[in-house]
């Protein structure tokens, strides 16, 4: 090998490495989430999680204790999406955008809506956010049993929607146009008088979205709950 070659490649500095983020329970909790936003909360597995954040699985141990402090952890950081009641805010309008952020949050990860209240070990936002809601309740006037039933009855109403929502076959005005009228072409009106109707009537009509009916919902619920009822 000649001098110039030696020269030619001392001279030549390596290419620097991309420097990798160290590896902490946080940035493993965010990666989890999104892994379950991309592939669905049964895809997770230590071993995936591990791939995709290029570590090997005995790492993740130092950081998280087992899958289920994973999950533990993935859905406080949900919870911490969610908006908080405001201190002395009006408890009507309080909830409504407490549900409208819960919502939000849960469309983003639907996954989570069969784990938000299954969880054993709930974390720091997590219990913000349930004494937060509970707390603007009791100070509206609701007792302890009232709170616990409106809590209850606004966290299903979501939830329910939320799972209808996402399941929907449908998301843009035209996809909603597509479907309704393959569906209307295809039902008998003699049969399904009703049905026939409601699709031609209401959402096929310009200017339907489904998610109007998230807020015509709440509303009704909203209307109906009173502070010191049981």
């Amino acid at each position: 090998m000649g001098s110039g070659d030696v020269g030619g490649d001392m001279g030549e500095k390596a290419a620097p490495r991309a420097r990798r983020a160290a590896l902490d329970r946080d940035r493993a909790l965010a990666a989890a989430v999104t892994l379950a936003d991309a592939e669905g909360i049964d895809k997770l597995s230590m071993r995936r999680l591990a791939r995709s954040l290029d570590v090997e699985a005995m790492s993740l141990y130092h950081h998280v204790r087992n899958k289920e402090d994973i999950l533990d952890g993935m859905v406080d950081l949900v919870f911490a999406e969610i908006e908080l009641p405001a201190e002395g805010g009006d408890w009507v309008d309080e909830m409504r955008l407490r549900a409208g952020s819960a919502r939000a949050a849960l469309t983003r990860h639907p996954w989570a809506i069969g784990l938000m209240d299954s969880r054993r070990s709930p974390g720091p936002a997590t219990l913000r956010h349930h004494d937060a809601v509970i707390g603007c309740l009791r100070a509206a006037g609701f007792s302890v049993a009232s709170a616990a039933h409106a809590f209850s009855l606004l966290d299903s109403y979501v939830y329910g929607f939320v799972l209808q929502e996402v399941g929907l076959p449908f998301e843009t005005p035209e996809e909603v146009e597509e479907v309704a009228g393959q569906l209307l072409a295809a039902l008998p009106a003699d049969e399904y008088p009703y049905l026939v109707e409601l699709t031609r009537d209401h959402v096929l009509r310009p200017g339907y979205d489904h998610a109007d009916e998230f807020a015509w919902g709440l509303d009704r619920i909203l209307g109906a709950l009173e502070p010191g009822s049981v």
